[in-house]
Formats: structure tokens, sequence, C-alpha cells
């Protein structure tokens, strides 16, 4: 398995709308990236069974995700006071 695939471009996609639109605390963040990947563990699905090394993959995903989602929230309001 590798470490980037499909489900990496979802994290990517999901985390920086979320940080664009809805989140902007660093903390919360990270306590819901790390803690749906801890919660993984415990769930009884098959999308759920991933190598750590993926784990730790998503979360380094999740964070660029969240990174440029807050440099777009920069950006935007910017041009937002007009």
């Amino acid at each position: 398995m590798a470490i980037l695939n499909l489900w990496s471009l979802g994290h990517f996609l999901q985390w920086t709308f979320v940080g664009r639109f809805l989140l902007t605390n660093w903390y919360i963040f990270f306590a819901l990236s790390i803690g749906w990947e801890v919660l993984e563990l415990y769930l009884p699905f098959d999308f759920t069974t991933e190598p750590f090394h993926n784990k730790t993959s998503d979360v380094f995903v999740n964070t660029i995700g969240f990174f440029l989602g807050q440099k777009l929230r920069e950006n935007g309001s910017e041009y937002s006071a007009v």
C-alpha cells in the first residue's frame, strides 16, 4: 500500500475547505485530525485498516490542507475589505 492514496486527496480537500471556511484554531484542528486517526484504530470497518505510516501521512496531508485553507482565508479577506 502506498503512503499516499485516494483517501489522501480526500483528506487534503476536506481540510482545505475546513481551514478556508470553518475553522481557524490550530489546536482544535490537531485534536480533530489526530483524534480521527486514533478513532480509526477502533472502528470495525475495512477502510480504517491501514499501516501506521499511512496514518502518519494522513496527519501530514491534513496539516498541509489546513495550512492552505488558512492561507486562502487570509488572501480572501484582503479582497473582501472593499
